[in-house]
């Protein structure tokens, strides 16, 4: 059941990632494009724990799952200061 849930998670962050690129594209507003980056690399942390504890058990993950998610926060982060202006 926890698989089916980590797959859920990966796949709602990647849909909301989709979703937010395309509506920066229709509208160019530069936080739109720094919440998709953000939304793509938390996808990515959302996949590489499904990897980690559902594929490969076996290998331990936490460190880039971890600098996954702080390179996600990080790049939202970022846009937020940059574009505060």
């Amino acid at each position: 059941m926890a698989s089916v849930v980590y797959a859920l998670c990966a796949l709602t962050s990647g849909l909301c990632a989709v979703l937010l690129w395309r509506a920066y594209r229709a509208s160019r507003a530069r936080l739109l494009l720094w919440s998709s980056l953000s939304f793509i690399g938390l996808a990515c942390n959302n996949l590489l724990l499904f990897i980690d504890l559902v594929v490969v058990p076996s290998m331990d993950f936490s460190l880039y799952r971890s600098l996954v998610a702080a390179g996600s926060i990080l790049v939202l982060l970022l846009g937020l200061i940059w574009d505060s202006n």
